[in-house]
Order: C-alpha cells, then structure tokens, then sequence
C-alpha cells in the first residue's frame, strides 16, 4: 500500500508513545505515523497549537481520552488541516466541579512526590475490571507514567480541568470521524461516545467488547482493524 495520509497519533492523561505501540506497527502502510508530545504546556490551546506547528500540513488525527481533548481544541484551531479524525475512549464535556475536585486532589499528590499513589488509584480505572490483574498492561501504565513524570502530570491536569465543551463544535465537524471506546470504559462510558458519534455527521460508533479504557493496548487488534478501515475509507 502506498502512503497516502500521515497519522498524527495524541496521547492521553499519563501516557506516552507506549500507548500507540501496536497501532504504530499496524498503520504505518497507510502513512507517515507521530506520536505527538503533550507534556510541555498547561492549556489544551497551547498544546494544540505547539502539536500542529509540528505537523504535516494535512494530516490524520487520533486522540485517546485526553487526547481526544486535544484533537477538539486541534479542530477549533485548524480544521482544513485534519482529513480524518478518530476519537478513542473520550469526552466532549468538560469536566464537573466534582472532576475538579479530584484532579486537585492527584495534583497536590504528584506535587507531594507520590505520583505513584495516583497511578495505583488510576490503574483500576484505566483498565477494563477483567484485565485489572493483567501485570503486561500494569507495567505499561506504570512505565507510561514515569515517562510523563510528575511535573507534565500537572500540567496535563491543569489543562484538562480548564478546557472548552466541545459539544458544540461536534456538528461542524466534517471530515470522516471514527468514534470508538470500550464498552467497559468507566472514565468515558460508552453512552458520551454514543453523544459524540450522533452529533457528528456520517461519523462511525465502534464499541470494543471486554475493553475498558486504555483500548489501545487492551484490545490492540480490534483498534487497529478500526483505525486501518476508517484510514482507507
């Protein structure tokens, strides 16, 4: 196959390039693939905007959870720039006073020097309740977590705490979109995947069974058949 469409491929809360392994390997045929850093800056506009000073000129976009946070400030600022946009395991809400409160809490644990508490808390929350034990996908999140470190853990928080609703950005969202998450995902259930993928036009709705929400390495094959079929399209 030849390449056609780099991928620019955005992390979520906590996580690297580790998070996209496999579908590194798997979509590369279709194009050039990045993984985009998003550690350095405290806004999701500023994140966005240093991601696409450092992109191709037009390109595919994925983002995880955060990630997907990204992608929709991405969207706000550059929308001609984006062919295809798949959106894994995310929000178009913002977040609760109640989130709030509970990001503050894992800040001031990271700031304490206790990052690895916060993973430990997240762990069960990031993984499916039937894979909770798996030790492969806990030294990942563990090993993703020490490659973000404690102090891009805050600046993460602090952007995702104060970014934009991006409902109302849905309905102008025109390219082809893939909406996926796993059906066990109890950070971003299926049902605000459900909100996204009705609101975008001709958007595709793919629901991962036994996969909660780090599907991008819980059920890699089953994301990468999506992500290759929404590439090719």
């Amino acid at each position: 196959m030849a390449q056609t469409l780099p991928l620019v491929l955005v992390p979520g809360l906590l996580c690297s390039a580790r998070l996209y392994g496999s579908q590194i390997a798997a979509l590369w045929p279709h194009g050039k693939v990045a993984v985009a850093d998003h550690r350095r800056d405290d806004t999701m506009e500023a994140i966005a905007v240093r991601i696409l000073e450092e992109a191709p000129p037009h390109f595919a976009l994925a983002g995880l959870s955060m990630g997907g946070y990204i992608a929709f400030a991405m969207m706000r600022l550059a929308p001609e720039r984006i062919a295809k946009l798949a959106l894994l395991d995310t929000s178009a809400r913002p977040d609760s006073p109640e989130a709030k409160a509970g990001r503050e809490k894992f800040i001031a644990l990271a700031q304490a020097g206790k990052l690895h508490d916060v993973v430990e808390t997240l762990t069960p929350k990031f993984l499916h309740r039937n894979h909770v034990k798996d030790e492969g996908l806990k030294k990942i999140v563990r090993d993703m977590a020490h490659d973000t470190g404690p102090d891009a853990f805050v600046r993460q928080q602090k952007a995702i705490m104060t970014r934009q609703d991006s409902r109302p950005l849905l309905s102008e969202i025109g390219c082809p979109t893939l909406v996926l998450v796993g059906e066990g995902d109890e950070l971003t259930p299926p049902e605000l995947a459900r909100e996204i993928a009705a609101d975008i036009l001709g958007s595709r709705l793919v629901v991962i069974p036994d996969c909660g929400h780090l599907s991008t390495i819980e059920k890699p094959d089953a994301v990468n058949a999506a992500m290759s079929k929404w590439l090719s399209e």
